[in-house]
């Protein structure tokens, strides 16, 4: 498998995610020394999912984040441009019903661009994606069309990689990304030569206030953030204005 380049061609982008889906969670597991469990369960406390809600989860890969976004009720769906993943996640997918609380609600499965969402206006009460914008070709049309797709008053929860704010740290950091990430994926996946590319755009995506910037420009308001793991990740929140 080639690695997708930089240039974000969406079938390149497509075909490499679908490469990568069976062993996609483990990669993410390993890789993060388990700290992809923490920023989800973030994620979803930030996205503040109620019963009857309804969340889409975009980039959702194998629907894992999506699944935490259900635990109060909500109707989430999982929505990528990779069917190979949306396969895995389907097969994978299962009820999770905790005794004596709360039946989650249902998660669906569907295809789609972040470009062109095959969604009314106003569909969603609750729009989220994680690690998944700086892989768009378009990362401002995909916030706008958020936005579209987003009731008045709804919410957006983004998850990003971001920059480890000490300048030596953050170069030191952009080492590993390029050296021992990739390393370390090919000893666990066939498809390990696609973490350059993750590599890559993780080192080519903005600082927080200028991604917080760009939020605003697409007609987001109220906008904050708030670093993880040192600013080895960071998760944008915003509102549609009423």
């Amino acid at each position: 498998m080639t690695k997708a380049s930089l240039d974000k061609r969406p079938a390149d982008v497509a075909a490499m995610f679908d490469a990568l889906a069976e062993r996609y969670d483990l990669l993410n597991d390993v890789l993060s020394v388990g700290q992809d469990r923490l920023w989800r369960r973030f994620v979803a406390a930030t996205v503040a999912a109620g019963p009857g809600e309804r969340v889409l989860d975009l980039a959702a890969g194998t629907g894992t984040s999506s699944r935490t976004f259900t635990t109060a009720g909500a109707y989430c769906v999982a929505c990528d441009f990779s069917l190979g993943m949306l396969q895995v996640g389907a097969r994978r997918a299962v009820s999770g019903h905790r005794p004596g609380g709360p039946a989650p609600g249902p998660v669906r499965f569907a295809a789609g661009d972040a470009l062109a969402l095959p969604f009314r206006d106003g569909a969603f009460d609750a729009v989220t994606i994680s690690f998944g914008l700086r892989n768009v070709a378009d990362p401002d049309a995909a916030l706008a069309e958020m936005l579209r797709v987003t009731r008045p008053g709804g919410r957006l929860v983004i998850c990003e990689f971001g920059h480890l704010p000490a300048a030596r740290l953050d170069a030191w950091y952009g080492r590993y990304l390029g050296a021992a990430l990739p390393a370390v994926a090919r000893r666990l996946s066939p498809s390990g030569d696609a973490y350059e590319y993750l590599a890559e755009s993780i080192r080519e995506w903005p600082r927080a206030p200028e991604l917080a910037r760009r939020i605003g420009a697409a007609g987001w308001s109220a906008i904050r953030w708030r670093n993880l793991t040192l600013g080895v990740v960071t998760v944008h929140a915003a509102l549609r204005p009423e």
